[in-house]
């Protein structure tokens, strides 16, 4: 009984003091709306829809995965030293790391034994060891040399007009996590 007698007290407590608050500002408010009046544009007109017929379907289609034609080239039944080298690489099986792009293998070390240098590459989760000779990446890279510091790759490439050509490239060692400060 005294707690309901107590509660009911702490209410008419709470309910007195906000009262007289409440009351001025519902009369500023009633003040400051006094004669306003809600106004909505009206919509504007709908323009009715007229389809367009496509005319451009004999056109070549811009988003197309073919190469820009350059025009007629000369019928030639000499092949180029970029074709040789890509049909010699189309030919040979192909090794694991070839699989991987290249930005995403990375050089952690190198191993020597038994006189010959090995480059240590991880790939996810698993490490392979590397000498040259082997290839690795998705453009036909084959090492060429390995340092402590990087393995010097050389790539086969396509560019624009559908020729190959050879670049050289590196994956560089990359630091570890701990020995970072």
């Amino acid at each position: 009984m005294r707690v309901l007698a107590s509660i009911s007290i702490c209410a008419l407590a709470l309910a007195g003091c906000g009262n007289g608050e409440q009351k001025a500002l519902q009369q500023e408010l009633a003040a400051l709306t006094k004669g306003a009046k809600g106004r909505v544009e009206p919509l504007p007109k709908l323009v009715a829809y007229t389809p367009v017929n496509y005319t451009a379907a004999d056109l070549p289609d811009p988003f197309s995965a073919g190469k820009i034609a350059e025009g007629p080239k000369a019928a030639t039944s000499v092949q180029s030293e970029g074709d040789r080298l890509y049909e010699a690489q189309k030919a040979r099986p192909k090794e694991p790391l070839e699989a991987y792009p290249l930005e995403s293998l990375a050089m952690v070390g190198t191993l020597q034994q038994k006189g010959q240098v090995y480059g240590l590459v991880k790939a996810d989760t698993a490490l392979y060891r590397v000498r040259p000779g082997n290839y690795m990446g998705q453009n036909f890279g084959v090492v060429t040399k390995i340092e402590d510091g990087e393995i010097v790759l050389k790539e086969l490439i396509q560019d624009g007009s559908g020729d190959w050509s050879e670049r050289i490239t590196a994956v560089s060692l990359q630091e570890s996590a701990g020995a970072r400060k």
